[in-house]
């Protein structure tokens, strides 16, 4: 049997792309997988009573060594916030290739705090900041202090002790550029050092707490417990900033793509799927009840979200358990055909996502497909035909074609850098000033207007003399043959629409990033919530 891929023009739109959940394929998990026999150390905890100061945390396999370097500051309440203008953070991180020399660690001490007016090193990997969440922080400082364990259910209302609210890499403000570690075999997945970050920062937040509480009442101060920790993740608030990524980059975007969709394709083509398998798929799909349940959000838009995932899964769960039967010939293939035809979007995704967890055998090969040598396929090929191109446009982008662009609410919005965070924000056109500094990604738009070009165009006319009349279309002319080879390169909709929901984006790049519970505080930012559930380093 053979099943096809599912089509770009479903998947790709932003309804569905904004529906994925973590997976077995999410850069977290794979990350957990292949750091779990390196050697973990904390090499520095010196923090004062109030758990301000320094720390560093080591992971490191033969010659190989990443430090985190930790700097816990004091700041008033007023100080804090999640917005990417703040300036103060209570606690700020880098990871270090290597081993961080008393000098390293000073001049770090004075440039990490100050995040992006600060200046790194090419020895510097990765860098962030975070805030506690401060009334869990300190309601389990005081339970601690008191010889207790914290209120599980306050806990689990938020599911961290801190959040992130940035974590840079590739060279940003004087970080060691990709090309520097990008051949090296443990960090080969994407974002391998962002992760390692974000997890040693998680094992910070449990021996910080444990510290302060220690301080306050040395005699009775116990410390959270292992189970409890481990039912902690890191916390982190997601904005506009990430939307551009997924433009960006259309080969990486269609490599992570294209690997869930083989992955699925491979899955749905099992003819016979052994008993500990189906088992193992329906222990998931129950269990993850608890997930959906404990998943608090003030958002009436995710709230619907969730109540009709929830209600699917249930009517999913009945389907397997009581009429479905696992002996029968491609499994796999009658339950996406059934969950397809039954649930919604978000439950499609979720099932999914959870198909791949009995089978590494199909998955591990494909996380290292996940990467992408960009620069391989910027350069445009200038000896092609205007009708060659006018051809792919058609074929990939039929359904951006039958974009009316006439009307308003089809470029109401555009995209622009803001002056004071060098960070992407969207705008109405039509209610705002700006659009004259508008950012190339309105893909739908320009793709339109290179057809209706090319259609104006002679057929024999290669690219590269259309191009001397039309440079400004350059950026859609270098996709749409990068979609000829990579059919899941682009995003299927409209960027610029009145309906548009940036969230979309945003959860497309989390989900495999292998957030869970995400959390939309508007239509522009959210929360989420890294390696719940993971386990410890040691």
């Amino acid at each position: 049997m053979n099943v096809k891929l599912r089509d770009p023009n479903i998947i790709m739109k932003l309804s569905r792309l904004g529906s994925f959940h973590q997976s077995k394929l999410s850069f977290l998990r794979s990350f957990l997988k292949e750091f779990k026999d390196w050697d973990y150390k904390r090499d520095l905890f010196n923090l004062d009573e109030d758990g301000f100061g320094t720390a560093v945390y080591s992971f490191s396999k033969k010659e190989r060594v990443y430090s985190l370097v930790c700097f816990a500051n004091r700041i008033s309440s007023d100080e804090r916030s999640d917005r990417v203008i703040a300036t103060k953070w209570d606690a700020a991180f880098t990871l270090h290739d290597g081993v961080p020399s008393k000098q390293d660690i000073e001049r770090l001490r004075n440039e990490v705090p100050k995040q992006e007016v600060g200046r790194l090193s090419y020895k510097e990997l990765t860098l962030s900041r975070a805030n506690k969440s401060v009334r869990i922080f300190d309601h389990v400082v005081n339970s601690l202090s008191n010889g207790i364990q914290p209120d599980l259910k306050l806990l689990e209302s938020v599911g961290y002790l801190y959040r992130t609210t940035a974590v840079y890499g590739s060279g940003k403000f004087g970080l060691a550029d990709r090309f520097r570690v990008k051949n090296r075999e443990e960090i080969n997945g994407p974002f391998r050092l962002e992760m390692m970050l974000v997890y040693l920062v998680r094992q910070f937040t449990f021996d910080q707490v444990n510290h302060v509480a220690k301080n306050k009442n040395p005699k009775n101060a116990v410390k959270l417990k292992n189970k409890i920790c481990k039912n902690l993740g890191i916390g982190n608030s997601t904005g506009l900033g990430m939307a551009p990524f997924i433009v960006n980059h259309p080969t990486l975007l269609n490599n992570w793509i294209l690997c869930r969709e083989t992955a699925l394709k491979k899955i749905r083509e099992i003819k016979k799927v052994k008993k500990q398998d189906s088992d193992l798929f329906k222990i998931c799909v129950r269990s993850s009840i608890k997930n959906i349940t404990s998943w608090n959000t003030d958002s009436e838009y995710q709230s619907n979200k969730i109540k009709n995932l929830l209600n699917d899964v249930k009517r999913f769960i009945d389907f397997i358990e009581n009429k479905f039967n696992f002996e029968i010939d491609y499994p796999f293939n009658e339950i996406y055909l059934w969950v397809e035809k039954e649930t919604c979007e978000e439950c499609i995704e979720y099932i999914v996502s959870i198909m791949m967890e009995p089978f590494n055998e199909i998955i591990d090969p494909l996380i290292k497909k996940m990467s992408s040598d960009e620069e391989k396929y910027f350069i445009i090929p200038t000896d092609r035909t205007v009708k060659e191109l006018r051809n792919i446009i058609e074929k990939k982008y039929s359904s951006i074609l039958d974009i009316n662009f006439e009307k308003k609410e089809n470029y109401k919005k555009f995209w622009f850098i803001s002056k004071n965070k060098e960070e992407p924000r969207i705008a109405d056109r039509f209610e705002e000033t700006g659009s004259n500094l508008e950012q190339p990604l309105a893909i739908a738009r320009d793709i339109k207007t290179l057809h209706t070009k090319l259609t104006k165009s002679k057929n024999s006319l290669t690219i590269d003399k259309f191009l001397i009349k039309n440079s400004d279309l350059r950026h859609v002319v270098r996709r749409a043959f990068i979609i000829e080879k990579f059919p899941y390169s682009e995003i299927q909709d409209n960027t610029i629409s009145e309906k548009i929901i940036p969230i979309d984006m945003l959860r497309l790049k989390l989900s495999f990033f292998g957030a869970l519970k995400f959390d939309p505080r508007s239509d522009k930012w959210l929360r989420i919530c890294m390696f719940q559930g993971a386990p410890l380093p040691n």
